[in-house]
């Protein structure tokens, strides 16, 4: 299934994508979830309660997909966390070696900004970069959490833009501040449900595109450490939580690696793809 939030009244509500339409699952009754939130902590039973509301949505439940505005599909996660040089082709073009344990950061919910909304070039920084991500939403929480069981807990998959205010990231080795400049990250607009995708996400092709180029395009079994790995080291020292986020590293091809560095300026259009799950695409704009 896939499942996303949007914008209806000045309010954001839980939708339910079949075909080209959205379901507002508000509108089909009472007794459905309101949020992302609220289905991901009611667990699968209330996932097939939606699963079944779509199939008997009416006409009158129904939007145009293309007409509706995207929101953040879990606006404030209990934990953002994002892995670091998770491609080894991006690790060498940025001079790292290929790591034997993952580099983790996060981001804040200030950061985070809805698919078709304005990314924010700082007025501090020309350095703007785009790092397209395959994300897990957690599903069901858990410590020390084995490999082999990983994906148990894994509620969907969607897109994240770790978009980079480079020349702050390089001011230290702690790379928070560079990584959490405020509208910098692009999330959704769809979280897929896992029995749609290959297991773990993996082998599917991602791409970034700007303006129509494509500066990144790879595919996601080149992850170093994959998707239930990344759960099960994570949760060796957190306890993992429903509707947690974990965006799980860029491919090869950033703006900084290249000759001159390719930043992203006011009115560009910036587009990630993951095969599968969709486009989340943002127009790019200065800070006021």
């Amino acid at each position: 299934m896939k499942l996303m939030m949007f914008e209806e009244s000045g309010a954001a509500r839980l939708g339910a994508i079949d075909g080209e339409s959205v379901v507002d699952l508000k509108a089909c009754g009472a007794g459905l979830p309101e949020t992302l939130q609220a289905l991901i902590e009611a667990g699968p039973e209330a996932l097939a309660t939606v699963a079944d509301a779509v199939r008997s949505a009416s006409d009158a439940t129904q939007l145009a997909r293309d007409a509706v505005k995207p929101a953040i599909p879990l606006p404030r996660p209990g934990k953002f966390i994002c892995v670091g040089l998770n491609y080894a082709l991006h690790a060498k073009e940025g001079g790292h070696d290929t790591p034997e344990y993952p580099s983790f950061f996060v981001r804040w919910p200030t950061s985070l900004v809805a698919a078709d909304a304005p990314v924010i070039r700082p007025k501090v920084s020309e350095q703007l970069d785009y790092e397209g991500e395959l994300t897990i939403v957690i599903g069901k929480g858990g410590r020390h959490i084995a490999e082999a069981d990983a994906l148990d807990h894994v509620f969907g998959y969607t897109i994240f833009n770790d978009a980079s205010v480079r020349h702050f990231q390089r001011k230290t080795s702690q790379w928070t501040a560079g990584k959490n400049f405020d509208g910098t990250g692009p999330l959704g607009p769809v979280v897929v449900t896992p029995d749609e995708l290959p297991a773990g996400a993996s082998g599917l092709r991602i791409t970034t595109r700007l303006n129509g180029e494509t500066r990144q395009d790879s595919n996601t079994s080149d992850m170093i450490f994959s998707t239930a790995r990344v759960i099960a080291i994570l949760s060796e020292f957190m306890t993992l939580e429903a509707g947690d986020v974990i965006a799980t590293g860029t491919p090869s091809g950033v703006a900084h690696a290249m000759t001159p560095p390719g930043w992203m300026k006011a009115g560009d259009v910036v587009e990630v793809e993951i095969e599968g799950i969709g486009i989340l695409r943002n127009p790019v704009v200065d800070e006021a």
